[in-house]
């Protein structure tokens, strides 16, 4: 799988792919990254890529014609690395995804479609927004980290890279480990806890780990687990109870007992 990123900052990428669980999937090739720096596909002396928006306004608009340059060596690197020809029996060509504010909000659901995918091109704006007609021509999907705004494209870009990197196979130490995590199954995780067994308050009482978690009993903590997630959701995230719901996610012994919470998440 190949990512290969528009960029005015490359160096932003760089503790990605030297730190953390994700450099695995680098290191072991099921992940590649190409970045392309955006000035090199400037002209003229000063390598400009942006210019005063027409209709006036504040702020700056990344050019159409740097981007349309890189775009076009990104999409020939690709199909040369990829023998890619013309014709029927081609490669799939990698989708152009851009990020922004109106985009579609970034889910597990679309990290896992892009996951199992064979990639895709990254483009990074910055400044006011880029030129409109690049994006109506070049651009398959726009994808938003929230209702906020950043000062470019590269942080949601290295947000997807990683929601993307740890799902590869032999990144993670354990594998199930990620099937455990929010929204794999639609819903928030549950808590978790670890040695010392008893953690000391400052009033000189103790918290303790749940006994259910030392018992050994793997369905008593299977089913607290279950419990202890459907009520986080349920409390903190009521829409995501209703789309499990209407998924059909929710046993008859999950619905028992989100009745028995009182919450208005609950039929």
């Amino acid at each position: 799988m190949r990512f290969d990123v528009i960029t005015l900052f490359p160096e932003l990428f760089a503790p990605h792919l030297e730190v953390g669980v994700t450099r695995r999937a680098y290191a072991g090739g099921s992940l590649q990254l190409k970045l392309w720096p955006l000035r090199d596909f400037a002209e003229g002396n000063y390598r400009r890529v942006d210019d005063r928006p027409f209709g006036g306004g504040p702020g700056m608009v990344m050019m159409a014609p740097p981007l349309e340059r890189a775009l076009s060596a990104v999409r020939g690197a690709r199909a040369q690395e990829a023998g890619e020809g013309e014709g029927e029996g081609a490669a799939p060509r990698a989708p152009l995804i851009h990020f922004s504010p109106t985009g579609r909000k970034l889910d597990q659901a679309l990290v896992r479609e892009l996951a199992a995918g064979s990639g895709a091109v990254l483009l990074c704006g910055r400044y006011e927004g880029i030129d409109q007609r690049f994006l109506d021509r070049h651009v398959d999907l726009e994808v938003s980290l929230g209702d906020f705004v950043l000062s470019g494209g590269e942080l949601p870009a290295l947000a997807l890279l990683d929601a993307v990197a740890r799902l590869q196979p032999g990144v993670l130490q354990d594998a199930a480990s990620h099937q455990q995590d929010s929204f794999e199954d639609g819903l928030l995780d549950c808590p978790h806890y670890s040695r010392p067994e008893q953690l000391p308050r400052a009033d000189g009482g103790v918290d303790a780990v749940p006994d259910v978690l030392l018992s050994g009993h793997h369905g008593r903590i299977a089913r607290w687990r279950r419990e202890r997630s459907l009520e986080i959701t349920a409390r903190r995230r009521a829409d995501l109870i209703e789309a499990a719901r209407a998924a059909g996610r929710l046993s008859k012994e999950d619905e028992r007992f989100l009745r028995s919470l009182k919450l208005d998440a609950t039929p």
